[in-house]
């Protein structure tokens, strides 16, 4: 859980030391070598079939799109009008979109 504005002290050498020396016993993580380290290659490379996969399912995530893209613009209404529509609940601004595009102005 990250806490905002939380004072962490700094670890001390022994704390530093004691941490290392687990980082350095993992038997699941050894330290790369130089050698492993001169033949690593990219994760696209090694498995690019796997790379596409994950890509596509990337791709797959979030709001389907449109059709036809809705175009960002900033508008000056009243205070109370904007009240109004979002009393009514979420997709507000897609009311008044329907609003605006039945006027016909």
């Amino acid at each position: 859980m990250n806490i905002p504005n939380r004072r962490v002290s700094p670890l001390s050498d022994e704390e530093e030391a004691k941490i290392q020396a687990g980082i350095a016993n993992d038997p699941d993580n050894p330290e790369w070598t130089e050698e492993e380290l001169k033949n690593a290659r990219p994760f696209r490379e090694v498995f690019p079939e796997l790379a596409k996969k994950i890509d596509e399912e990337i791709a797959k995530r979030g709001r389907p799109l449109s059709a036809t893209t809705k175009q960002p613009v900033t508008i000056r209404l009243d205070p109370d009008v904007i009240a109004k529509f979002k009393a009514t609940g979420k997709g507000w601004q897609s009311r008044i979109n329907e609003v605006l595009r039945q006027a016909k102005v």
